[in-house]
């Protein structure tokens, strides 16, 4: 709920009664569906105008940018925002949400081709925990196979994280809070630490950069986080990725999660038996980082190309390995159709397809059961 005292009424730009485009694209479905207008059609005159004058502040200040379309998409939105007479506040939220994230991709970005681990868990585990012992042991051997980690910055499980990584193979992405958060001195005014006012805006972080998620025993962020990675990925909304639950060894912490969990989700219809694939529960470091990057040995990474999901991977399956997982897939996990192997690109990439190199998987998947694509990816990096 709202309390601020500020003035309903109050807004910082009148209502612009000249671009009255439809926000079709914004719009919900059940809006669109109804046949509801969402605004009076546009003044061709004024968006003309308008998108005239984008172009040439693009020509001027933006000449070698091959993405100046979506530029100008983000200018015209921001002309909306004026048009819809949008409050100050409003306004310095999606200001400040903006500029954090610019900046956050501008640090990440030189480190775009390594891969990197998210890791969470309690800011409060003292540094003679065995929980913090464990948590700088599998950092220290994630960085043997040239990871780089990820934490909040705090200390506790982030801070031994990052001792086991290193400054070099850190970054920190903290969260300004009026108590308890404090930069740990591994990251502690490094170029690659990143400060936040926003949860929301470091949370698209963790998983966007991230490959892998690690979680360690923590409070009601670090289960935040693992039901966030979990959602996100058992609704399609981000790219499958492991995800490994630790305890120091001997712990139970993580052992009590996933018998509540089976108790409460799985036995009552809340999730299915196949999304128990989605994450992995252990004791043991070499098991951890076993999940990790033994998840990548033969598969590199996913994207859509239109209704088809193309698994890039770093060498062709032999063509019996791939004749075994159309006998047990195809009936599972695929919309219709078969499972198709291509050296290369699908037509639909584009030129500028990424990894141009690599083979594909290709097939339609039906979006609904992201745990059995697990397994197909468990047996593709087995084949």
């Amino acid at each position: 709920m709202n309390t601020s005292n500020k003035n309903p009424q109050e807004k910082l730009c009148a209502a612009n009664g000249n671009d009255t485009t439809t926000d079709a694209d914004a719009a919900p479905d059940s809006a669109r569906d109804s046949g509801r207008e969402t605004a009076p059609a546009p003044s061709s005159d004024w968006a003309a105008a308008r998108d005239a004058a984008i172009a040439g502040f693009l020509d001027r200040f933006t000449p070698d940018c091959a993405d100046r379309d979506v530029l100008a998409d983000l200018m015209i939105a921001i002309t909306r925002v004026a048009r819809d007479g949008a409050h100050r506040g409003d306004l310095k939220l999606l200001t400040n949400s903006f500029k954090e994230l610019r900046y956050a991709f501008k640090v990440f970005a030189p480190y775009r081709d390594i891969r990197k681990l998210s890791v969470f868990g309690s800011a409060r585990t003292p540094s003679d925990h065995p929980e913090f012992v464990q948590a700088v042991e599998f950092a220290r051997r994630m960085r043997e196979h040239r990871w780089m980690v990820i934490t909040g910055a705090g200390d506790g499980i982030m801070g031994a994280a990052q001792q086991g990584a290193g400054r070099a193979g850190s970054f920190g992405v903290a969260i300004r809070l009026p108590h308890e958060q404090k930069t740990n001195v591994v990251i502690a005014d490094d170029t690659k630490l990143i400060n936040f006012k926003y949860f929301f805006t470091r949370k698209i972080l963790f998983l966007k950069e991230a490959s892998a998620v690690a979680l360690f025993p923590g409070g009601f962020g670090t289960q935040d986080e693992g039901f966030e990675a979990m959602t996100m990925i058992q609704t399609g909304k981000t790219n499958l990725l492991p995800i490994v639950m630790i305890d120091a060894p001997g712990g139970t912490y993580w052992q009590h999660w996933r018998t509540y969990i089976k108790a409460e989700l799985l036995h009552n219809g809340m999730i299915n038996e196949q999304d128990m694939n989605l994450f992995k529960l252990t004791d043991d470091v070499d098991e951890a980082v076993e999940e990790i990057v033994g998840f990548y040995r033969r598969y590199h990474s996913m994207r859509y190309v239109g209704p088809l999901l193309a698994l890039r991977l770093s060498s062709p399956l032999p063509p019996e390995a791939l004749e075994r997982l159309n006998d047990t897939y195809a009936s599972r996990l695929l919309a219709e159709g078969r499972i198709e192997q291509r050296p290369g690109p699908l037509e639909g990439e584009g030129e500028d397809a990424e990894f141009p190199e690599l083979p594909r998987l290709v097939f339609a998947y039906n979006r609904t059961n992201a745990g059995i694509l697990r397994l197909l990816i468990n047996d593709i990096n087995a084949a």
